[in-house]
């Protein structure tokens, strides 16, 4: 659909359209005395019914238009006339012959059709045919109204069995899917079978309903379909046809509430459908065609008031609707109609603004290629519009440009007449005038006097006593410049008072005993006395804004323009300004410095204007509006300032709380890297600053900090006061980025692209530990994307400094300042961990802590660790390293205070539990790395890396175990003994659990290694045991020891090795299998004679 139909209202929804066309050669002057007539007859009442059938006629209409009458009915034409000239019989059949081919246009969807023929008699006209009158000539045609009203109710009786058909459910029939021109290439191949495509065909179908009850005159039952409708079609996403459902409603809500009509039509009309009586209703049952019309589907039970929107939700429908039809390019025209019928609703619910914001959308709704006169035609309706909801300057506006359009250079025969008499039309709307008495020229002339003679005698606001007694008053200018408005300013947020906690409830006004008193006076004299609720400070600078304009038709100076101000002495410190001709609003800002403190009122302003001084009272000013005239002035409180060390930063932080900040900084630092923020506070007021407290907030941030990202040591700074004025104090501040230091997903992944094994990623998930074999270290050719400064990789941190502060007179008032400072931390990737592990020690109390570290950078970089030798890594290139480490008790860690409440989470308290263990770990790995060429340096942290495994490997057993041989511990290097001579073996054990273990049973079967995977266990003639072989453990208690005895004898000389084992019994099966981790015990039988 192409063409708009700009005078398109809501109420046009219950109509029928019905085109009137010539046949033939017909003029125009007799064409239109018949379309008058007949449309004429725009409504007639159904018999033997308290329904209203209305009809809409027109005497063109596109046929492109009509296709899309299935998606709102009352784009549908139903009722085709033609009106043609016949003088003889012979051409008659030709003429009947165009009447059918007239009607072959609207074809699909025409109810009926009438012929009317002016011109012809004899035989043919006395033949009785219901689809075609004849009369002699134009004026003896009396029965036209009565033909078009037969013709009507033909139109109703196809309308009425249409509606029937489809509100009937007929259980077993198939809907048909019912759409738009441009939507029926997308439904071929769609599977009608779904749930989601019967329930897009009953929406659709129950919008349609809804048309045909609204056109038959059901009101209430269109009501009801179209909120089934919209509920159906919402469930579906079907955004189109749920716009036209939504403006279907809000279009019966309409004709519910305005039964005058919206579209400015002269007369109201009758709309029955809303108030049937119950005699009325109760007779009106399903029924079909008799000769007295027909009994509408309808009950009282089935549509009540409750399913009319209010007047609000029209328009929030109306707004609904129209973002559902901009999301289809091929519904611009139902777009900007739907545009113009809700500007029409708010036109009479005088909502201006609200129809205005409807308009500004119809402005920029893209049409297809428009020609000129559509152009002015679009523009035309526009300017009406806006003159309908009072918008008379833009309703100019757009009739100027429709002006314009008139004589656009792509028209071949400008029409400057019309545009000469739209543009006179304009004029109202600019406020502009033609009558030479509304100029006033000599306003130059009478000020140019005034000058010359205030140079002579300075006009002054003293009173003038004339000889004959009388006084004259002084009389001062006050509308030159006229002044709209006066608003006291608030300082600055840095330098703005604010009051000790403490001290809040002790100026509370005692002026009623009531919390609450509903009896104000609202006199314009205590609105502008009444206290503002900010203070001024004594020896501050302070502002008072003026709203004023000039109303002269030439520039107007303003010379020593000042406050009046009363209550406190106050320096008014003068301005002077040029005010351009009639310049509308215009802001003055006037300042002065209140020199005492207590309460402060600004009466008025003082002006010299054209050398005529005048004192300006706001009283004296009605046109003024004010929020208030009085303020307290506290006492004189010292001014802060800082300078930094680091640069100024581009990014302005906006924290959710409001705060303003009066500096930013930034720094770029590496993960890891630590960097000095010096601060200079300098005193720049007149007081002495006493005190000062700094606090710092962390901005929301994604990323998870390790650590104190700020730190400061404030004594150093508050040994330097009290700061007097002029003087300087220095605040250092600690930054480190500490974040975490796992692989991220994008950098995993071009890893992985280069064939470096990564399979321990995710390093944080709990119970899992994959080992992969990975390929040998090699440089990785990070990809663009993955440069340290690529955003994607880049960090950003934010937080904000607070420094709180007070001195002098204020301070013993309870009084202080805030001054916030902006840090914006942008962290680069140094290292990332993308594996750790854990392999064993040669010592029961060690491990090795297997470290896969990413060089991230573009710089080669050194990592080092407590007792390890650097590491030295190229840009992009990952290599291992390893750590042994002694094993972490992790029980014996202290309780933090939130593992002693008892209504403490358990999932917090094993968070907890795990940032301890991260950071004693840490600590002791001391992992650093080194950038040379950029002397730079920083830590590389593993907390939140270490997996719940690797946490157990690193842990010791809460059982430890002992072996001694003759007395020396066995755990690490070959314990050397004689052949020949017995061997003391002692097996103890030290229980660290909070529970009680054992009795255990110990087996001992010495045996020797081959170097070459053979074990030999079968050493009867080269170990004897003195004793049983068999050792036997008491039930130890928790902390408690217990120790068992036996002796050995080697035969022979060799390395020997003692494999201890568990017999398994019900004690030792209770117990975790990495309890029983026994040192490997190497005995070196040495010949007696060595």
């Amino acid at each position: 659909m192409s063409v708009p139909d700009y005078m398109q209202c809501a109420e046009d929804h219950q109509t029928l359209l019905v085109v009137v066309q010539p046949v033939g050669i017909v003029s125009e002057e007799n064409f239109f005395r018949i379309y008058k007539r007949i449309s004429s007859v725009s409504q007639i009442s159904v018999r033997d019914s308290q329904r209203v059938l209305y009809i809409r006629y027109r005497h063109h209409y596109p046929p492109e238009n009509n296709e899309w009458g299935d998606f709102q009915t009352h784009r549908k034409v139903v009722g085709l006339i033609t009106i043609t000239d016949c003088f003889s019989a012979k051409d008659w059949p030709q003429t009947f012959e165009k009447f059918h081919v007239q009607k072959e246009i609207y074809g699909s969807t025409l109810y009926d059709s009438r012929l009317f023929v002016f011109g012809l008699q004899g035989e043919i006209t006395e033949q009785p045919r219901t689809d075609v009158a004849f009369y002699p000539n134009y004026e003896d045609c009396e029965a036209v109204e009565k033909r078009i009203e037969d013709f009507i109710e033909s139109l109703f009786i196809v309308l009425e069995s249409k509606r029937l058909d489809r509100a009937t459910d007929k259980s077993g029939d198939k809907i048909p899917l019912l759409c738009v021109p441009f939507e029926k290439k997308d439904f071929v191949g769609l599977d009608t079978d779904s749930r989601h495509y019967k329930k897009r065909c009953q929406g659709r179908m129950r919008k349609h309903v809804g048309d045909l009850c609204l056109q038959a005159g059901m009101l209430q039952d269109s009501l009801v379909h179209y909120h089934m409708s919209v509920e159906l079609l919402r469930s579906v996403n079907d955004f189109l046809w749920l716009g036209a459902a939504l403006e279907g409603l809000c279009s019966a809500s309409v004709i519910c509430h305005y039964p005058g009509g919206t579209g400015g039509k002269t007369g109201a009309r009758r709309f029955q459908g809303s108030s049937l009586p119950a005699e009325a209703a109760n007779r009106h049952r399903p029924g079909a065609l008799t000769t007295n019309g027909i009994n509408p589907d309808t009950s009282a039970e089935i549509g009540r008031a409750k399913n009319c929107l209010s007047p609000e939700d029209i328009i929030d429908k109306y707004k609904e609707a129209i973002s559902y039809y901009s999301k289809y390019k091929n519904a611009g025209v139902i777009e900007l109609e739907a545009c113009v019928k809700a500007v029409r609703v708010l036109a009479i619910q005088k909502r201006s603004m609200d129809a205005s914001e409807f308009l500004q959308n119809a402005v920029y709704i893209n049409l297809r290629q428009l020609s000129e006169e559509e152009k002015i035609q679009r523009y035309s309706i526009l300017s009406e519009l806006y003159e309908l909801i009072g918008f008379h300057r833009k309703s100019a506006f757009f009739k100027r440009v429709a002006a314009m359009q008139c004589v656009a250079p792509s028209i071949s025969e400008p029409g400057w007449r019309a545009c000469y008499k739209l543009l006179l039309e304009t004029l109202p709307g600019y406020s502009l005038s033609l009558d030479p008495k509304d100029f006033s020229r000599e306003k130059k002339d009478v000020t140019q006097s005034l000058e010359n003679y205030t140079c002579k005698c300075p006009g002054t606001m003293e009173l003038l006593t004339l000889p004959g007694g009388p006084t004259l008053p002084p009389v001062p200018f006050t509308k030159l410049p006229i002044v709209r408005r006066v608003k006291l300013l608030n300082l600055p947020a840095s330098l703005r008072p604010q009051k000790m906690k403490s001290l809040l409830g002790q100026n509370v006004s005692t002026k009623s005993p009531f919390i609450y008193s509903p009896i104000i006076a609202h006199n314009r004299g205590e609105e502008r006395n009444k206290k503002i609720d900010f203070q001024w400070v004594q020896g501050d600078v302070c502002e008072v804004q003026l709203m004023v304009y000039n109303p002269m038709p030439f520039e107007l100076r303003v010379e020593n323009m000042g406050l009046l101000t009363s209550g406190v002495d106050f320096e008014s410190l003068p301005a002077a300004l040029s005010l351009p001709a009639e310049s509308g609003l215009y802001p003055v800002t006037l300042v002065g410095v209140p020199q005492t403190t207590g309460m402060i009122t600004v009466n008025g302003y003082h002006t010299t204007v054209f050398g005529v001084f005048s004192d300006c009272l706001l009283d004296n000013l009605p046109g003024v509006k004010t929020s208030g005239s009085t303020v307290e002035v506290i006492p004189a409180l010292p001014r802060l300032q800082i300078s930094t060390s680091l640069p100024r930063s581009a990014h302005s932080l906006q924290p959710s709380s409001g705060d303003e900040i009066s500096t930013n900084v930034s720094v770029q630092l590496y993960n890891g890297e630590a960097q000095q923020l010096v601060i200079q506070l300098e005193n720049i007021g007149t007081e002495p600053l006493e005190t000062l407290e700094v606090t710092s907030r962390l901005l929301t941030t994604k990323e998870k900090l390790y650590g104190d990202f700020l730190s400061w040591n404030l004594e150093e700074t508050l040994a330097q006061f009290p700061l007097q004025p002029g003087k300087v104090a220095t605040f250092v501040v600690n930054i480190k980025v500490k974040l975490d230091f796992s692989c991220q997903e994008n950098l995993l992944q071009d890893l992985s692209d280069d064939g470096i094994s990564v399979s321990g990623f995710p390093l944080c998930s709990p119970f899992r530990q994959v080992v992969r074999p990975r390929v040998e270290s090699k440089p990785v050719n990070a990809p663009e994307g993955g440069k340290p400064g690529d955003p994607s990789h880049m960090k950003t941190l934010e937080a904000i400094l607070n420094f709180k502060y007070s001195g002098g007179p204020g301070h013993a008032e309870g009084y202080y300042r805030n001054l916030s400072l902006g840090l914006h931390v942008e962290a680069e990737p140094s290292v990332f961990f993308t594996r750790v592990t854990t392999l064993p020690a040669t010592s029961t109390r060690q491990c090795h802590l297997l470290l896969d570290i990413f060089n991230s950078t573009e710089h080669e970089l050194t990592v080092s660790a407590r007792g390890n030798e650097e590491l030295i890594l190229h840009a992009g290139e990952c290599q291992r390293m390893a750590i042994q480490v002694d094993k972490f008790s992790f029980e014996s860690f202290p309780e933090s205070p939130g593992e002693k409440g008892q209504l403490a989470n358990p999932k917090q308290l094993e968070e907890e539990r795990q940032e301890a263990r991260g950071l004693e770990i840490d600590s002791k790995l001391d992992v650093h790395w080194r950038i040379p060429s950029l002397k730079r340096t920083g830590e590389a942290s593993v907390e939140g890396l270490l997996s719940q495994l690797v946490l157990e490997h690193l842990q010791l057993a809460p059982l430890q175990w002992d072996v001694l041989v003759d007395g020396q511990p066995c755990d690490c290097e070959a314990a050397a003994c004689r052949v020949g001579d017995p061997v003391r073996l002692e097996v103890r054990l030290t229980n660290q659990s909070p529970r009680s273990v054992g009795p255990f049973a110990l087996t001992v079967a010495p045996f020797q290694d081959h170097q070459n995977g053979v074990h030999n266990y079968d050493l009867h003639d080269a170990v004897s045991f003195v004793g049983s072989s068999t050792f036997y453990l008491d039930a130890v208690q928790p902390s408690g020891q217990s120790a068992c005895l036996g002796a050995l004898l080697f035969l022979y000389t060799g390395d020997f090795f003692l494999h201890i084992h568990f017999h398994q019994d019900s004690a030792s099966k209770e117990l975790p299998p990495s309890w029983f981790c026994l040192p490997s015990v190497h005995v070196r039988a040495l010949d007696a004679q060595a």
